[in-house]
């Protein structure tokens, strides 16, 4: 393949890799990042040798953390942002600030200058948000207290990387007309950031929806979706030219767009290339590890690793400890901060020679990628060995699933919904296993003497613990609509001889259960407001048996248009006539009816209780 152009090789060799490593890592129960990370090692400059620029690759895939940082946005609405003001700038400073000052003054301590020991304090501060988001994002705790907190730390060292790399001119020793030119340049720097912000901020508010609905209206789905990446590239751009993070760029064009129309649209066109882009950045860190740098000082690079990583968890759980986290979250939230982040890369290198020495920078470098390496395999051991024995050891005593559960019903999410239907068969004699992952609403169930189990029911080993292969019924009651068609995916393909029992948000919703092949769907709030719109109609003066045979009535013919406009959900302008067609239908046919009723009765039951209220309702 002498011949063949540059592309097409390296396609060919990163795609191999990924396709071969890391399934492998999956079906061993090791993630995919770590699969990624090897299969980067595999071929980089310390493998096979098949790509030797790494830094060009790990310039380019770390638009992957680009994409990741917009699609986190688009799930926080400006309101609820601002509600995390005070965990992002306080939580935030304090976990930079004191995992720095501790780092700083054990380098200085053992005889390293104040610059150097300063500057490796402040890169090794910052934790990787590739990593961490990643597995908050796949273990389903990024809308729990620790996923929370997490994503506030991490947001706020996107930030503080800004004052970081400001500092680094000032460390190198300038001259003081130095200085003083290199003040009016950050004066101007500063002036060209609010400026740029401003801007984001002011476009997305007032230009974005407007061009994105022109977009959506030539009907071309491509446009649209080459639209959506040349938004975030854009943003991006104007990031890296007044030298911001290209990632809180991204995050704030989310953010701007988190209550948009188009919202779904642009998460379902981003996420493969996210999906890509974010693979491929594993993979180049996997390549970046020096280690020939390793085997020249092995003992220095161990102690130096190990140094780090134990002094930033012993700080970072003390600081989850303050934070009030439930115990149960706190050993993950505390891993997946403590590692090294890619930014430390920018940091160290940014650093150039008259602050850290080339060997030092190398060690540096080595120690970080080192670090993103070792914890998803810490991870693997803390799942393992850990978390399981964890809630013995002090804190709340949250009951784990420790073996096989023979209950026949497992309930996978036990808020407002599945409490009913829990309460229902438990008084039947019946044993259930309930799953949900929030620590303390697992708690204070426990204290009305539930039988409820720590857990992310989005997990397959979970779910075969808690006695999935053995349910004959599996009840799928968590409120948020991803979650539950993953487990109805998980259930449908692991546990076939469990009949699916599933709730059902909205419509869509519905649509999407059916999609999958179950028939048992209940819309949460569709009957009590029917049995409300009874009690409407009796205050009214109608006849319980009228108003419940016109509830019944509404009930069928709603389950009927229903049925009738499944087939064309996903095409919006076929849903749109079916739906007004099955609505005109259906307003025809009420209304005939009310002709027979009034005839058949002799009453106007619409009209009473308008101009003379009846019975209970009549006025005093």
């Amino acid at each position: 393949m002498e011949h063949a152009p540059a592309w097409l090789t390296s396609s060919l060799i990163y795609l191999s890799a990924a396709v071969l490593v890391v399934p492998l890592s999956k079906a061993l129960g090791l993630g995919s990042i770590i699969g990624y990370l090897v299969a980067g090692i595999a071929i980089g400059p310390w493998g096979l040798g098949l790509v030797s620029s790494v830094e060009d690759v790990l310039h380019f895939a770390e638009f992957g953390v680009v994409l990741m940082l917009f699609l986190v946005g688009l799930e926080l609405e400006p309101k609820r942002l601002w509600s995390l003001r005070r965990p992002i700038f306080g939580w935030g400073s304090a976990q930079v600030l004191s995992c720095a000052a501790v780092l700083f003054a054990v380098g200085w301590a053992v005889g390293a200058p104040w610059r150097v020991a300063l500057v490796a304090a402040l890169g090794l501060a910052l934790s990787s948000t590739a990593i961490a988001l990643q597995v908050f994002g796949e273990r389903n705790l990024l809308k729990t207290p620790s996923g929370q907190a997490g994503f506030s730390i991490l947001l706020f060292q996107d930030v503080a990387a800004i004052p970081i790399l400001a500092l680094l001119p000032l460390l190198a020793g300038a001259t003081a007309a130095e200085q003083a030119v290199s003040g009016l340049d950050r004066a101007l720097e500063a002036l060209k950031i609010v400026g740029v912000i401003a801007g984001i901020i002011l476009g997305g508010r007032l230009l974005l929806r407007p061009i994105l609905r022109w977009i959506a209206r030539s009907d071309t789905p491509e446009i649209f979706t080459a639209a959506a990446l040349l938004l975030v590239v854009a943003i991006a751009a104007l990031m890296q030219f007044v030298g911001l993070s290209m990632a809180l760029g991204a995050f704030l064009a989310g953010v701007l767009l988190a209550e948009s129309e188009y919202r779904r649209e642009l998460e379902t066109d981003i996420e493969p290339f996210k999906g890509l882009l974010l693979g491929l950045f594993f993979i180049a860190v996997g390549m970046s590890i020096n280690f020939g740098v390793l085997l020249a000082n092995p003992g220095v690079m161990a102690l130096l690793v190990v140094s780090f990583l134990v002094i930033k968890l012993v700080v970072i759980y003390a600081l989850a400890k303050a934070m009030g986290l439930a115990y149960q979250e706190r050993p993950v939230f505390t891993l997946l901060l403590a590692q090294g982040g890619e930014f430390a890369f920018v940091v160290f290198q940014a650093a150039g020679p008259d602050v850290l020495p080339p060997q030092t920078t190398s060690l540096l470098i080595g120690a970080v990628a080192l670090s993103m390496l070792l914890s998803p395999l810490l991870l693997v051991l803390l799942d393992k060995f850990v978390l399981p024995r964890y809630s013995h050891a002090g804190g709340p005593q949250l009951e784990e699933i420790s073996e096989q559960q023979d209950a026949k019903v497992l309930i996978c999410g036990f808020g407002r919904y599945g409490q009913i239907v829990g309460r229902l068969l438990m008084s039947q004699g019946l044993r259930v296993t309930v799953l949900d992952h929030d620590a303390d609403t697992v708690e204070g169930l426990r204290q009305f003497g539930f039988r409820v189990f720590y857990g992310d029911a989005t997990r397959l080993d979970l779910l075969r613990t808690a006695g999935a292969g053995t349910a004959r019924a599996i009840v799928v009651a968590v409120d948020d609509i991803e979650q539950s068609l993953d487990i109805v995916d998980l259930v449908r393909e692991n546990f076939p001889q469990a009949r699916i029992i599933a709730r059902a948000r909205n419509v869509t919703h519905l649509f999407q259960l059916r999609d999958r092949g179950v028939q048992d769907i209940e819309r949460e709030v569709f009957e009590s407001s029917l049995r409300s719109a009874r009690s409407a109609l009796e205050a009214l003066g109608w006849p319980a048996a009228e108003a419940r045979e016109a509830s019944m009535r509404f009930r069928q013919r709603n389950l009927k248009l229903s049925d009738e406009i499944y087939p064309h959900y996903k095409d919006r302008a076929k849903l749109i006539a079916a739906n007004k067609a099955g609505r005109q239908q259906f307003e025809e046919q009420m209304a005939r009816e009310r002709e027979e009723r009034k005839l058949r009765s002799g009453q106007d039951w619409d009209r009473l209780g308008e101009d003379e209220p009846a019975g209970d309702a009549k006025a005093p």
